[in-house]
């Protein structure tokens, strides 16, 4: 299936199941895959920053997280059928590592965060198996290679924020040979530690995330901003 393109920037139109089988694919032919989400706030960052661009545009896929997403797929006629969001894809992930009974390490976040992300998510997910996990405060980056490689994760999840996570990623996927799948994740850690709530399922459900965090958050309003002028650019170059 063939990536479609908004305002410069590439987005896969595939659902989780897509991407499940295709990374299964990947892996069993020994090829590094990369995912990243993308919405209509990153879209436009990557019109004023060539670099978001060109991190976007490298990876294997890009997710489309966000209503806006839907929405400019329908306005161009195109696939995109479902949001596929960070955080849920990180877990479909999660799922695919424990029936295949591949290593996965966390990396990224405050010590607390993710160590209860990983004791979680081993609780939740029957034979998940985390190799390892590192905070995202440690120094010594050549360790932390090392102790990844050792680990023999075939996954690896980054939270680091974006684009310093893809850039670390980016920089060190050739000295992670084990490691098949890279996902750079945000804030997923907060969210699976229990230490920021996700938006009811009602939200999510509609795409309505992006209300509930700004009734949430009222500040965030400069950055809700993002989506009417992302619609407005992709039905101006319809």
């Amino acid at each position: 299936m063939d990536k479609e393109q908004y305002l410069g920037v590439s987005v896969s139109p595939y659902t989780y199941d897509e991407i499940i089988d295709d990374v299964k694919v990947r892996i069993a032919e020994g090829l590094q895959s990369t995912v990243i989400a993308v919405n209509p706030e990153k879209v436009i960052t990557a019109g004023r920053d060539p670099l978001v661009k060109e991190l976007i545009n490298e990876s294997t896929y890009q997710i489309p997280d966000g209503i806006g997403m839907i929405i400019a797929s329908k306005l161009k006629k195109g696939d995109i059928r479902e949001r596929v969001t960070g955080v849920d894809m990180m877990g479909r992930l999660l799922e695919f590592a424990a029936q295949e009974g591949h290593g996965v390490f966390f990396y990224g976040a405050k010590e607390e965060v993710v160590r209860t992300a990983k004791e979680k998510l081993e609780a939740k997910i029957p034979n998940l198996h985390v190799a390892g996990y590192e905070s995202g405060y440690v120094q010594d980056q050549e360790a932390l290679v090392q102790k990844i490689n050792e680990s023999k994760a075939a996954l690896l999840f980054v939270a680091l924020g974006s684009p310093r996570q893809e850039l670390w990623i980016r920089e060190n996927m050739p000295k992670l040979p084990h490691v098949k799948v890279f996902q750079g994740v945000g804030g997923s850690f907060d969210v699976y530690s229990g230490k920021v709530k996700r938006a009811p399922a009602f939200y999510r459900k509609f795409g309505l995330e992006w209300l509930y965090r700004l009734m949430k958050e009222p500040k965030r309003i400069k950055r809700q901003m993002a989506l009417p002028k992302f619609l407005l650019k992709i039905l101006v170059n319809k």
